[in-house]
């Protein structure tokens, strides 16, 4: 899910000679709007640069007149089940009945029902507000609690559903078909965020590979991010980044539905819970970078730095536009013309290539790392055991 404040821009951790994270190097978007500032940290800490940019914001509909309409029906006329999805929505219902009078009617009619609760955090809502469920899936599965409902028989009984904003595929529409009477309970809706600018942001990072991953913690930030790459005719370029170059870490199955529908796969920790994805990608990014002997030391190339015998070397845009060129052909020689092609907007004066290969080279802290072949090109100095597996020693 998301929080409700809202980030531009990108930060990066603190370097100093600390030891580093194993996210070290690698910048990662954060779609949330709630719990953005959790997450972020949670990313941060494990050395992360972050770029915050809320997909999405919620509206809550305390004033909302579908809202209390849907209240007094169940006073009025009680149904058989209540499910609560989400701990937010569920907390906002109550608040909302609150202030409207109805608070412990509310609460007196839920208590005298069949009460379920999607997951610990629904559970540890429904029992802040003095009620007990009667059964929680462990998995937080709707599926799992739609398969409970519909093993027990839903044909005549009257269930309502408190509503989260998120795709809800077939819920609603299998209790009806299975004869339940369905009661609607909409407490807030997702709208697109008042300012779009950091969106647009993330997604021109997305596009270029300027991130190494993007977080997505509810299935409606990952559509509206979708939506917003078709506003502008970026789409295409967007489902081509994300995957090969930008890894999708969505929190759970349901998030990942906007994405799978395009065809695009995600990534997903066994628990949806925020700890679990971070520590997904701690695992994923780490195992995404090519890892090389070069020169007698050990080089990983991350999104935004390299690290050299597990020392953290931030580099340039244009440094490490080379240095992904040359790694795609380690111990090969690699022209100027195509590693002109592979600096952005270098136009083409083939002496950008050597002012970029300097300045790599002196981020680098290792000259020797890529060595030049005069009137050719350049390479990376391959160690005599990794040209020995396959790779050439000269070319």
């Amino acid at each position: 899910m998301d929080d409700e404040q809202q980030h531009a821009g990108q930060r990066r951790p603190k370097s100093g000679g600390q030891p580093h994270g194993p996210l070290a190097g690698f910048t990662v978007g954060v779609t949330a709007a709630r719990r953005a500032e959790e997450l972020g940290a949670l990313l941060q800490r494990r050395g992360a640069s972050v770029v915050y940019a809320p997909a999405l914001r919620i509206v809550p509909l305390a004033d909302d007149a579908e809202l209390l309409a849907a209240t007094k029906e169940i006073i009025d006329h009680a149904p058989d089940v209540v499910v609560a999805t989400t701990a937010i929505g569920f907390r906002g219902w109550v608040e909302a009945a609150e202030g409207w009078g109805l608070g412990e009617a509310l609460l007196g009619r839920m208590r005298g029902v069949e009460l379920l609760a999607r997951g610990p955090k629904v559970k540890g809502a429904v029992r802040a507000a003095g009620l007990t469920e009667e059964w929680s899936p462990e998995s937080e599965s709707l599926a799992e609690v739609l398969d409970r409902l519909l093993a027990e028989g839903v044909d005549g009984r009257r269930i309502a559903v408190q509503l989260h904003g998120e795709l809800m595929p077939g819920f609603l529409e299998t209790l009806r078909d299975g004869g339940a009477e369905v009661v609607p309970v909409p407490v807030y809706r997702w709208m697109p965020p008042e300012d779009i600018g950091p969106l647009d942001r993330l997604l021109d990072a997305a596009v270029s590979r300027g991130l190494d991953a993007i977080t997505f913690t509810s299935a409606p930030a990952a559509a509206s991010l979708l939506s917003r790459a078709e506003e502008r005719g970026l789409l295409d370029d967007l489902l081509a980044a994300l995957g090969p170059d930008v890894l999708p870490a969505c929190v759970g199955s349901v998030t990942a539905l906007p994405l799978r529908e395009r065809g695009v796969e995600t990534v997903q920790p066994e628990r949806f819970r925020l700890g679990p994805l971070v520590q997904l990608l701690c695992t994923e990014l780490p195992g995404r970078s090519p890892a090389l002997s070069l020169s007698g030391h050990r080089v990983e190339i991350r999104g935004h730095a390299v690290l050299v015998d597990g020392d953290l070397k931030p580099v340039p845009p244009a440094g490490m536009a080379l240095l992904r060129a040359l790694a795609r052909r380690p111990g090969w020689v690699v022209g100027r013309p195509e590693l002109l092609r592979a600096l952005p907007g270098a136009g083409r004066d083939e002496h950008a290539v050597e002012t970029a290969m300097a300045r790599l080279r002196t981020a680098l802290g290792a000259p020797k790392l890529i060595q030049t072949v005069v009137k050719r090109g350049y390479r990376l100095a391959l160690d005599p055991v990794a040209e020995a597996d396959g790779r050439p020693a000269s070319d």
